[in-house]
């Protein structure tokens, strides 16, 4: 049997873990922590949600899939996922879990975790509701962008994943969000004009 590459307060009591990450012996990694030479990798990351999300039928979604692709910078508190709709299941206060409709191939296992594919997970993140009313979160924003910028999907998956959902809720307002995060991105790439004095 392989040996984790994580170490948890099941392991060490959690003030020797960290006494270990002041040391430069340990980085966190989420919930865990590993060695500083340690690659982090999805497979990582999933291996530390896992630690949270315990019950095999949870998928990590949204913000936390973004971490475990790499494409945000922390693990989410609560950390989040998602279930089909048909299935119920009993959380702890640090997941905040939703039911869904999801496809097998909305899914990608990474050791004992399920989590949404890159392009599943930017389409929940572009169509999750704001704090206020009509706002896309910073930190989804981020995520999405993230996403983009490592290549985990393109824009042109995210429109047509955005497309195929048909009427759903929040789909046209998605691709507003998507298109507002690509025109920072476009300004840049396009030369201011020379004037001609």
């Amino acid at each position: 049997m392989a040996r984790s590459r994580l170490l948890t307060s099941d392991d060490w009591p959690e003030s020797e873990l960290r006494s270990a990450v002041l040391a430069g012996e340990l980085v966190a990694v989420g919930p865990c922590w590993a060695s500083p030479a340690e690659p982090q990798t999805p497979e990582l990351r999933a291996a530390a949600a896992a630690w949270v999300l315990r019950d095999a039928r949870l998928i990590a979604s949204t913000l936390t899939a973004a971490w475990i692709w790499g494409a945000a910078s922390r693990l989410p508190a609560p950390v989040e996922a998602c279930i089909p709709l048909q299935v119920r299941v009993h959380v702890e206060a640090d997941v905040r879990l939703r039911a869904v409709r999801i496809d097998d191939d909305d899914i990608a296992r990474l050791g004992a975790l399920r989590v949404t594919v890159p392009a599943r997970t930017a389409v929940d993140l572009l169509r999750s509701p704001g704090a206020t009313a009509g706002a896309f979160g910073g930190a989804e924003a981020s995520a999405v962008h993230g996403l983009l910028a490592i290549g985990a999907v393109s824009s042109a998956e995210i429109v047509e994943r955005l497309r195929s959902l048909g009427t759903v809720p929040m789909v046209r307002q998605a691709e507003r969000r998507l298109r507002a995060l690509q025109q920072p991105a476009r300004a840049a790439a396009v030369p201011a004009p020379v004037s001609r004095r």
